[in-house]
C-alpha cells in the first residue's frame, strides 16, 4: 500500500508540474488535510513499536486512517491535472440518458429548494463520505482485522484510479449549471464549481491549487457513488454497524444528485466503477492468497 501510495504520489506531481500547476497551503487550508494528516502521522509514529493490544490498535488506526486521506488528497488533485486535459463537456449525453431512464433532476431540484429541512439533511448525509471509512477502518482495529482494513483501502484507491480515467470521457458541468436558468434558488454543496473551474483549467488561467478550497471536478463516474458502494461492501460482514452503516450511505446516495449536481447516470457509472474495483481487488487478493499458500 505504502509503495502503490509512493508512485500515485509520484505520478500526481508529474501530472501537475505538467499542467503548469502548484499547490499552495494557506492558514485555513491547514484544517482541510495537512493538519489531520500530519496529527494522524504523528500518532502512528508515537504507537509504531507497539508492545501491547492497546496500542497496535491505535497505530493501525492511525496508519489505515492516513493512508485514506492520502488516497482522498491524491484523488482530488489528480482532477485538477486531468481537467486541464478535457474538451467539450457530455452534459446532453447525461442528461438524455436520465431522460431516458424517467429521471427528472429539476424536478427533484425544485423539490429540495423549496424546503429547508431536506437541504440540511443532505447536507449532513453527502458530508458523511469522510465519516464511514473513520468507523469501519476504527472497527478494523479494534477487532485486529487488518487484512479487511487493508483490503479496503486498497479497493477504496482501485476506485478512486478508476474514477480518474474514466473522468476525461465525461467531463460535465453538472446539471445544475446546464439545465437550471434564472435566480438559483438553493445552492448546493458543489455549486457551480464544475462549471467555473473547469474552463478555466483548459485555458490555464488557474495556476495555483488552494488546499484550502478543493473543490470536486469530477461529474461522471460519481465518486460520492463510488465510495458509499465500498463503504457498503466494507461494512457487510461488520454485524454490530452494518445496518447503520448501509442507512447511512443510502442517506448520502439520496443526497448525491442535488448537493453533488450529479445526473442519475453519474451514479449508475459510479456505481458500476466500485463494482468493478471491488471484484477485482476481491479476486485478485485471493488468487494472491491461494498462489502464496501453494507455494
Amino acid at each position: 500500500m505504502v509503495l502503490g501510495l509512493a508512485l500515485t504520489g509520484l505520478v500526481v506531481t508529474l501530472l501537475l508540474v505538467s499542467s503548469g500547476l502548484t499547490i499552495v497551503v494557506p492558514a485555513r487550508g491547514m484544517a482541510i488535510f495537512p493538519l489531520p494528516m500530519a496529527l494522524l502521522l504523528f500518532g502512528w509514529l508515537r504507537f509504531r513499536l507497539a508492545v501491547n493490544q492497546r496500542q497496535r490498535q491505535w497505530r493501525d488506526f492511525f496508519g489505515h486512517l492516513l493512508m485514506f486521506l492520502t488516497i482522498c488528497l491524491l484523488g482530488v488533485l489528480a482532477s485538477y491535472g486531468v481537467a486541464a486535459r478535457t474538451t467539450g463537456f457530455a452534459d446532453p449525453v447525461l442528461n438524455r440518458i436520465d431522460m431516458a431512464l424517467h429521471f427528472h433532476w429539476l424536478a427533484w431540484y425544485r423539490e429540495v429548494s423549496a424546503v429547508p429541512a431536506l437541504q440540511n439533511l443532505g447536507i449532513a448525509a453527502y458530508a458523511c463520505i469522510y465519516l464511514s471509512p473513520v468507523i469501519i477502518l476504527a472497527q478494523h482495529a479494534r477487532t485486529q482485522r487488518i487484512a479487511d482494513a487493508r483490503q479496503f483501502l486498497l479497493t477504496f484507491w482501485f476506485g478512486a484510479v478508476l474514477t480518474i480515467l474514466l473522468f476525461p470521457l465525461f467531463p460535465a458541468e453538472g446539471p445544475l449549471a446546464f439545465l437550471w436558468h434564472g435566480r438559483i434558488p438553493y445552492m448546493p454543496t458543489s455549486a457551480l464549481y464544475q462549471e467555473q473551474l473547469i474552463p478555466a483549467l483548459r485555458a490555464h488561467r488557474v495556476h495555483q491549487i488552494d488546499l484550502g478550497a478543493l473543490r470536486g471536478l469530477v461529474c461522471a463516474p460519481s465518486f460520492h457513488t463510488v465510495s458509499a458502494v465500498i463503504y457498503m461492501f466494507a461494512a457487510w460482514p461488520l454485524r454490530q454497524l452494518r445496518w447503520p452503516l448501509l442507512a447511512l450511505n443510502l442517506a448520502m446516495l439520496a443526497a448525491t444528485p442535488i448537493e453533488g449536481t450529479h445526473y442519475l447516470a453519474d451514479m449508475i457509472a459510479g456505481s458500476l466503477v466500485a463494482l468493478v474495483a471491488i471484484l477485482v481487488v476481491t479476486v485478485g487478493l485471493r488468487t494472491w492468497s491461494r498462489q502464496a499458500g501453494g507455494g
